[in-house]
């Protein structure tokens, strides 16, 4: 299914055309095969991958995903195998297809679904990206549909608009496979670059030093890389985690044989860290559809994988739980500035915070780099937050992330695909876990990445944690030129930053909090959950300790109405909550202690709601419908979630 020829000059596609409407009914008459005609009803915004294929949708890693394509959207109106019977070819919504996850199940579902082509009025960089490496159309011209509706042939140029030369090649060939077979058989290359000099962004910079200058002789780096240049670089970390290190397997060995080997396993990683927690959340009914049976394997075929492979892998710990979330390990352990780093997670980027280009890959793409060690990049426009003044009191790193995805720029999609460079002073009153948190959420605005310059904070990070000399420690460190080319450049006063809340449905759907107060009062809820890469760090267990000692000093213990769940993002964070005294006062307060995984964060474990009717208050970085449970999910600080478990409704602690 993969694996095509070169694409003819023309394409032609059944005039079957599925609408995502907002209108239902509408929905269900194209689903039935009634007449239709679309004129104009609105179609849906913001569908994520998590839409696409639910969590427990992606244990299946072949075409039976193809049966489950949509079962996830809002409205509950695709049931399973309805995408498939409909005999659509072409798929149609409004803004911001394919955000969240990276996820490669999402677009495979709709191939195997029977879609040849997808139209959005946007497309989100990584789900594009991994259409293209499984040879599924994209297109933001709504023009072509008059034309397909018409039985007309659709030049195959239409779909190569905006495409760097790569990207073409690979749509040409039908594939990434394909097209890398033909690299490296020398029949097909990338154009030699040849960008004059120029000042350069520190994405830029580890992009220029990490670049395949030769492909035979596999030497490395060019003087100069501008936005839109296509390459291929060299990675200096890969990881995938059990949703998809099968999948990942199962393409590796199509396209490479099956006694392929993954080239310096050394810098290659693998990580049990997202359904460890999953048996405690499944419903009765997926568990007798054996889908438990089904999540099991992909930690069997996982531990085959890293064995037959020599990867190390991150695995179950005795106490429950697994070693460490990937992105928490990757800052804790694996990473270092300067370098680039691929993960078959959208939040790879996460690594940001360390001064390296990180970011999330699909499977085709990993499947790739364990055979080349090498990754298809197009050099990304970076937009430059220039952040200063001080945070008042309470004020986090999450709140200021809340803010900035709540500003017009990226609410309307401009930041897709682009990098977030954040600078300035106002970093310094940022620790590395807070920069992680900016970085972490630079996904959920649609970027690529986001970045921060390695400073003496980094360095003292590295020195403390890692156990670095302060030399090695320094070394990687890259600044962008003072003259650097940026999209837009924003400067971000914190001191006028209050405390955020998301709304549910979208991370961007952020508002301050004086404002949520006046418009929605008191929102009482039914769990609140601290957990999750973005808030399961060390300086995340200071904030939570801190407002339930608080509240406990006040007589106040979690409410009665209410589920609080702390998280642990490592083995390693755990400890530090052990020796901090923060055990016994998350316990002391009523919190139930989760062992380190994902969890709640995906639907896979303690923390999920259950009902419709149930209102949570999450730390995690996305409230997409379904995420995690079929409840309203609100996201705010670690702050917040534990004064709101005191309080039985969303609160902010207050400061004298």
């Amino acid at each position: 299914m993969l694996e095509k020829v070169m694409r003819a000059d023309t394409i032609h596609f059944n005039n079957n055309i599925l609408y995502l409407t907002e209108d239902r009914e509408a929905l269900r008459k194209q689903l039935r095969g009634d007449s239709f005609t679309y004129d104009g009803q609105k179609l849906i915004d913001n569908i994520s991958t998590d839409e696409l294929t639910p969590g427990w949708v992606c244990f299946w890693y072949d075409d039976t995903l193809g049966d489950y394509s949509l079962v996830g959207l809002r409205g509950e109106v695709i049931q399973k195998g309805d995408l498939k019977k409909s005999g659509a070819s072409v798929i149609v919504s409004g803004l911001s297809k394919g955000c969240g996850s990276s996820r490669e199940t999402a677009p495979f579902s709709e191939m195997s679904a029977g879609i040849e082509l997808v139209v959005a009025k946007t497309i989100e960089k990584i789900y594009g990206q991994n259409c293209r490496n499984i040879g599924l159309l994209t297109t933001t011209d709504f023009g072509v549909l008059d034309k397909i509706a018409a039985g007309e042939p659709i030049p195959l140029k239409t779909f190569l608009k905006g495409l760097d030369p790569i990207a073409q090649e690979i749509v040409r060939h039908g594939g990434l496979f394909a097209y890398n077979r033909a690299r490296m058989s020398g029949d097909a290359a990338p154009p030699p670059l040849t960008t004059n000099a120029r000042p350069m962004t520190l994405v830029e910079k580890i992009i220029a030093a990490k670049a395949i200058a030769d492909a035979k002789s596999q030497r490395l780096g060019i003087p100069y890389v501008k936005p839109g240049d296509a390459l291929f670089c060299r990675a200096d970390v890969r990881f995938s985690h059990d949703y998809t290190t099968a999948m990942a397997d199962s393409l590796f060995r199509k396209g490479f044989g099956e006694d392929a080997k993954i080239k310096d396993p050394s810098s290659c990683f693998a990580f049990r860290d997202h359904l460890t927690f999953l048996e405690h959340v499944m419903p009765e009914s997926q568990r007798k559809k054996g889908l438990l049976k089904l999540a099991d394997n992909l930690a069997d075929v996982q531990k085959h994988v890293a064995q037959r492979q020599d990867i190390r892998l991150f695995g179950e710990h005795p106490d429950g739980g697994s070693e460490a979330i990937c992105h928490n390990a990757v800052m804790e352990e694996l990473g270092g500035p300067g370098q680039l780093i691929v993960g078959t997670d959208s939040h790879t980027c996460t690594a940001g915070a360390l001064g390296a280009f990180a970011f999330g890959v699909g499977t085709t793409d990993m499947a790739n780099a364990w055979y080349t060690q090498d990754i298809q990049v197009k050099v990304p426009e970076s937009v430059q937050y220039v952040l200063y003044g001080k945070p008042g009191p309470g004020v986090t790193a999450k709140d200021i992330i809340l803010y900035i995805m709540a500003q017009d720029y990226i609410k309307s999609g401009k930041a897709i695909g682009k990098v977030l460079e954040f600078c300035g002073e106002g970093l310094t009153h940022l620790n590395m876990d807070e920069r992680a948190t900016l970085t972490n959420m630079a996904v959920e605005a649609g970027a690529t990445t986001g970045v921060i310059e390695a400073d003496h904070v980094t360095r003292d990070y590295l020195v403390r944690f890692r156990g670095w000399t302060k030399e090695a420690a320094s070394k990687g460190f890259l600044k962008s030129d003072a003259d650097a080319e940026y999209d837009q450049k924003f400067e971000v006063d914190l001191s006028q930053i209050e405390a955020y809340v998301a709304l549910p449905g979208d991370p961007r759907n952020g508002v301050p909090f004086s404002e949520f107060k006046a418009d929605h009062g008191d929102v009482k809820i039914d769990l609140a959950y601290g957990g999750s890469c973005t808030g399961g760090k060390m300086t995340d267990m200071d904030m939570y300790a801190e407002v339930l000692k608080a509240g406990l000093a006040r007589g106040e213990r979690v409410h009665t109405n209410v589920d609080l769940y702390i998280q642990f993002g490592s083995q390693r964070i755990k400890d530090y909550a052990r020796r901090e005294g923060y055990i016994d006062i998350f316990e002391d307060a009523g919190a139930k202690l989760i062992e380190p995984s994902c969890g709640a964060c995906i639907k896979a474990g303690p923390g999920v709601s259950d009902s419709k009717e149930q209102v949570s208050v999450s730390a995690i970085n996305r409230n997409f419908p379904g995420r995690s449970g079929p409840g309203q999910v609100y996201l705010a600080s670690p702050r917040v979630v534990a004064e709101s478990a005191l309080k039985g409704f969303i609160a902010t602690p207050t400061h004298e």
